[in-house]
């Protein structure tokens, strides 16, 4: 039993860390990529609520497969069906939804996986960090830059309306700010473009 806790702050994060040893595995990230002759890498999707993050995630996940390649998508309410269940959406907990995603994703990533998140994930700060858990040639950032009123018209699930009447607290785009990625690989602003075209443009990136 360890009695003694450090506690590791840095990018908005504050993480207790007891003492032990990361355990070196033998079947390790690059012997999975070379078994599967493919790298793994992660698509980190980002984007106001009805950008089409899911849409396109989902579309590139089919891709992938109808191509050999193994892939998941760790999409944000999904996420909160499971672990990510016992969250709110206080800063805090946002904060912690988002340490949980991006470790997540680096987990599925050293097994080898194509990993493709689609989470609003609104804030500069928590995507740097996400990034930062990355090699340079894993994390592809990719930014439905659709706007507002767009995401707003789509709406399927009513959450703008909802969020327009007071019964959702701060809503992003709402009543909770949206920060625009400053250099993501990709970024797509046309909200006509079809999805095949999209999932072109992204499809460039795998080895």
């Amino acid at each position: 039993m360890y009695s003694k806790i450090d506690v590791v702050k840095g990018g908005g994060f504050i993480i207790p860390k007891i003492y032990v040893d990361r355990h070196e595995l033998s079947v390790d990230k690059n012997a999975l990529q070379n078994l599967n002759g493919y790298k793994s890498k992660v698509f980190w999707f980002t984007g106001l609520s009805g950008a089409g993050k899911s849409t396109v995630a989902n579309a590139l996940a089919k891709e992938l497969y109808n191509i050999g390649r193994r892939s998941y998508v760790l999409d944000g309410d999904n996420l909160r069906l499971g672990i990510n269940a016992d969250l709110g959406f206080s800063e805090q907990d946002r904060i912690e939804n988002q340490r949980r995603v991006f470790h997540i994703a680096r987990m599925m990533v050293d097994a080898g996986m194509i990993t493709l998140v689609a989470t609003i994930s609104p804030f500069q700060e928590e995507r740097d960090m996400a990034r930062s858990h990355f090699q340079t040639d894993e994390f592809i950032e990719v930014f439905l830059d659709i706007p507002l009123e767009i995401c707003e018209a789509r709406d399927p699930r009513g959450l703008y309306l909802k969020a327009r009447a007071g019964e959702i607290k701060n809503f992003t785009g709402i009543g909770r700010p949206y920060e625009k990625p400053k250099n993501p690989e990709v970024i797509v602003s046309d909200h006509e473009m079809p999805v095949d075209d999209i999932v072109k443009k992204l499809m460039l990136f795998i080895d």
